[in-house]
């Protein structure tokens, strides 16, 4: 049961989703917590932007405009700084996550049972999570790096990774301005003494780059670099 003073910030960066930034802030506002939602809009130029700004005036949100596309890593450090609640999470902006997963990630951090946990979408048998390259790929990128950490995650590229709002001010400044912000959030929360990290198997619908997918190849060799430089 979540208490009732507790507050969970949820970090929606947002890039050319006008087709489902809506629908995702309802699935949030659904999810059963109370969440401060904080949408980044990093630069959007297909009408995400203008939809967020006829959204404002709802005291319920939080909205950020960048005036231009700075990358994933820099709209999530924007949305940090504006996050109040005793916990944070990262939400897309696509539908590939399901809120209602923070139902399982939450109680671990109510609980104490951990400082930092992620969803899981490899620790599922139910489900088919991404072509056989790309599933290699992730965990190709977690296995390099645990060794780097010495945790046993099964997903480190895991867009739900819920956290204390304090660890915070223990890892900044963080510097990747793209998707390189996975990596580099694990290995820094991973070098504060004493942290604790869990896993949680979490759902996942996986969208093709047709349906606008952002994630590349270029982006997995940058993952590297990150895993080898925090």
């Amino acid at each position: 049961m979540q208490p009732e003073t507790m507050k969970l910030s949820v970090v929606i960066p947002a890039y050319n989703e006008v087709q489902t930034i809506q629908q995702v802030i309802e699935r949030v506002r659904g999810c059963g917590i109370d969440c401060e939602i904080i949408v980044v809009d990093d630069g959007s130029r297909d009408g995400t932007r203008e939809l967020l700004q006829s959204m404002a005036a709802d005291p319920r949100l939080k909205i950020v405009l960048h005036q231009e596309n700075r990358g994933k890593g820099a709209a999530l450090k924007t949305g940090f700084e504006q996050a109040t609640g005793q916990f944070v999470v990262i939400q897309d902006a696509d539908l590939e996550y399901d809120p209602r997963d923070f139902q399982k990630l939450l109680p671990v951090l109510i609980n104490d049972e951990a400082d930092i946990v992620y969803g899981s979408r490899f620790s599922r048998t139910d489900q088919r999570v991404s072509p056989a390259w790309h599933q290699a790929g992730n965990q190709l990128i977690t296995w390099l790096s645990n060794l780097a950490t010495g945790l046993k995650l099964t997903d480190v590229e895991t867009c739900y990774k819920m956290f204390r709002r304090p660890l915070l001010d223990r890892i900044t400044p963080l510097r990747e301005r793209g998707f390189g912000i996975e990596p580099e959030l694990t290995a820094k929360f991973a070098r504060i003494p004493g942290v604790r990290f869990a896993e949680r198997p979490i759902g996942y619908a996986r969208r093709t780059y047709a349906e606008g997918k952002k994630i590349g190849l270029k982006d997995g060799f940058r993952a590297l670099w990150c895993i080898l430089r925090y």
